[in-house]
């Protein structure tokens, strides 16, 4: 075993690379796991080893499984300055406030009244108003500052993926 140190931002990079060889191995597998050759003529199989690319696959599994789960506990246990709260809960944070910052953006562009083309109820002749239930102000004042809280948190989350690191044990022959 040999200890790896990441940033999150390098494993995440390291497991992309892994999945790709994985990908990459699949495709060779579907390709070259079979053949077809006409009646009465004779060629080499193409280059395929069932038991290397099955084991090589669990390899690249177990080093998968090891770095998202030092990971995981990376996320769980480190502490974004000053926010106090974990990169975990930040996560968890930034995408209820996008969802919020959807439902903000909607509204901000309520008018306040508005003249409908034709009547709701179908009368012609009658001039009808939707009014906003709610201070469209108000709306477009807090979408303006949740956005702002939003990119200072991605910022935070981002240095921490950028500088902070930790350790994982390896297999030799994972890295």
């Amino acid at each position: 075993m040999e200890t790896k140190t990441f940033t999150s931002a390098s494993a995440a990079k390291f497991i992309k690379r892994l999945e790709n060889e994985k990908s990459r191995l699949a495709s060779l597998e579907l390709k070259n796991s079979t053949y077809v050759l006409a009646q009465g003529e004779e060629s080499e199989p193409p280059a395929y080893d069932y038991r290397a690319t099955v084991e090589r696959v669990d390899e690249l599994d177990d080093t998968i499984r090891r770095i998202r789960h030092a990971l995981h506990v990376f996320n769980a246990h480190t502490v974004i300055p000053d926010e106090d709260i974990t990169v975990d809960e930040a996560l968890i944070q930034l995408a209820q406030m996008n969802g919020k910052l959807r439902r903000l953006e909607h509204l901000r562009e309520v008018e306040p009244k508005k003249r409908l083309e034709s009547g709701v109820f179908g009368v012609k002749g009658m001039i009808e108003y939707e009014y906003a239930n709610f201070d469209t102000k108000e709306a477009f004042a807090d979408y303006e500052e949740l956005y702002r809280r939003i990119s200072d948190l991605q910022l935070r989350l981002d240095l921490v993926n950028q500088t902070e690191t930790f350790t994982v044990e390896l297999e030799e022959d994972a890295l």
